[in-house]
């Protein structure tokens, strides 16, 4: 029997960061909305590679008959996070900078004409 619950988590995760990157009334919760909804990719990754009953995926000494969970998975949730945090921590440097310049951190303010 296959286990939903990761599946439905990881939706619910995509669609309250969705539902909170669109109703987004402030640059800070943007960006923490984004990463809600990204790590919905997480769980979908996970989910994915595991294996029920499975052993990390050492080989030495261990017989060829023994299931492990596939470690290409780990690798790319691994990736995922790193990209994650550089994303968000280049956003909320443009954050700053905006906020240096308008005064404000809402995306739907006027913003002053550059010159």
């Amino acid at each position: 029997m296959i286990d939903h619950l990761p599946y439905v988590l990881a939706a619910w995760l995509l669609l309250v960061g969705l539902y909170g990157v669109a109703t987004s009334r402030h640059f800070v919760h943007l960006v923490v909305s984004l990463s809600i909804a990204q790590a919905s990719t997480y769980v979908l990754l996970l989910e994915v590679g595991y294996v029920q009953g499975g052993s990390a995926p050492i080989f030495k000494d261990v017989p060829s008959a023994t299931r492990v969970v596939d470690p290409v998975v780990q690798a790319l949730v691994l990736t995922d996070l790193v990209i994650s945090v550089a994303v968000s921590g280049l956003l909320l440097a443009f954050i700053v900078q905006s906020h240096k310049r308008t005064n404000t951190t809402d995306p739907t303010a006027p913003q002053p004409l550059a010159g």
